[in-house]
C-alpha cells in the first residue's frame, strides 16, 4: 500500500497552530494543485540530516509551497524558513498526484530527490524503494516508473 501524503498535511500533530491554503492552476506551464502550509506554531523544529549537513525543515513562521502536476509522478515542496529563505526543494516521486474530498494529494513512490540552495542533488530512500518492491508492496512497474520519473527530473535539472 503506497503512503497517501495530503497537501494541508493535517494529520501533522508536530504543528498545533497552521495556516492553510490552496488554488488549481490550469496555464500552459503548469496544470495542478498549489498548497501553502505556514507552520505558524509547532510542538519542536523538525531537523534533518544529510551527510554532514543539518538543516531545520519545520519552525515556527516556516512555509512549504507544494505543487502537485496532474498527469506526472512527482510532487515538489519549496520549504521556506521565517525569514523566507529556501531551505530546499523536496521532490517526492510518485505513482500520482489527485485531490480527494477537495484535498490535493499524492500517492508516494518512496524515492526522493532533494535540491539544496548550494546547487547539491541528494537522492534519498532508494532503499525503501528497493524494500517496498522485494516484499510486493509495489510491482516492477510502478519500481521502473519511480526510476524513470527520478532519472528524468535530473536530465531536467543538468540542462
Amino acid at each position: 500500500m503506497l503512503k497517501r501524503k495530503y497537501g494541508d498535511r493535517a494529520e501533522w500533530q508536530r504543528v498545533i497552530e497552521r495556516k492553510y491554503s490552496q488554488s488549481y492552476l490550469d496555464t500552459r506551464e503548469f496544470k495542478g494543485f498549489i498548497t501553502l502550509l505556514k507552520a505558524t506554531r509547532v510542538t519542536e523544529p523538525l531537523f534533518v540530516n544529510y551527510r554532514e549537513k543539518k538543516l531545520c525543515i519545520v519552525d515556527n513562521g516556516y512555509l512549504w509551497l507544494q505543487q502537485f502536476p496532474l498527469k506526472k509522478n512527482h510532487s515538489v515542496t519549496t520549504m521556506f524558513d521565517a525569514n523566507g529563505e529556501i531551505i530546499q526543494w523536496y521532490i517526492d516521486i510518485c505513482h500520482k498526484n489527485s485531490i480527494e474530498e477537495n484535498v490535493p494529494y499524492m500517492d508516494d513512490l518512496f524515492l526522493d530527490l532533494i535540491l539544496l540552495p548550494s546547487g547539491e542533488v541528494i537522492e534519498k530512500d532508494a532503499d525503501e524503494l528497493e524494500e517496498a518492491y522485494l516484499n510486493g508492496i509495489i510491482d516492477k512497474s510502478l519500481y521502473d516508473l519511480a526510476w524513470n520519473e527520478l532519472n528524468s527530473i535530473k536530465r531536467y535539472m543538468q540542462r
